[in-house]
């Protein structure tokens, strides 16, 4: 009778963790909202940040879909624009990348030539969090 209850707590116990050991392995979810100028960021199923980005100004899109990480870059100067600082970059589809930008006052509305800026500080915690997960592990849903 003893071994029947501790199987059944251990049963219960197991399905009770079962949500918990799900979410620690969904790694970072990234949505960008090109209407709002904003960037939700999802850790292990949990809300963790938003933030104010700027995307694509006219003639400059930001195009929209899913991706994950192809590249990552702590320290990145853009070869197209003059060596423009482009730090903490995730490049996710070709030359397009999420990256803090100096020009924080324009965060909030579009002002890029297509990538995803964010606030220098913001821009190395989802670094981080790129780096601790995996860019296997990462998606990121431009919208």
């Amino acid at each position: 009778m003893g071994r029947l209850i501790v199987a059944a707590l251990s049963a219960a116990l197991s399905l009770a963790l079962l949500p918990a050991v799900a979410s620690a392995q969904a790694g970072v979810r990234v949505e960008v909202s090109r209407a709002n100028q904003t960037m939700d960021v999802i850790v292990d199923g949990e809300h963790a940040y938003t933030w104010q980005v700027s995307t694509g100004r006219s003639g400059w899109g930001t195009p929209p879909g899913t991706f994950h990480p192809q590249f990552i870059a702590a320290r990145w100067f853009s070869r197209v624009f003059n060596n423009a600082p482009m730090p903490h970059s995730i490049f996710y589809s070709g030359p397009f990348a999420i990256h803090g930008t100096v020009d924080v006052a324009r965060l909030g509305r579009p002002a890029s030539h297509g990538c995803i800026r964010l606030a220098p500080a913001n821009a190395a915690v989802l670094f981080g969090l790129v780096q601790k997960e995996g860019m296997h592990n990462t998606t990121i849903v431009v919208q």
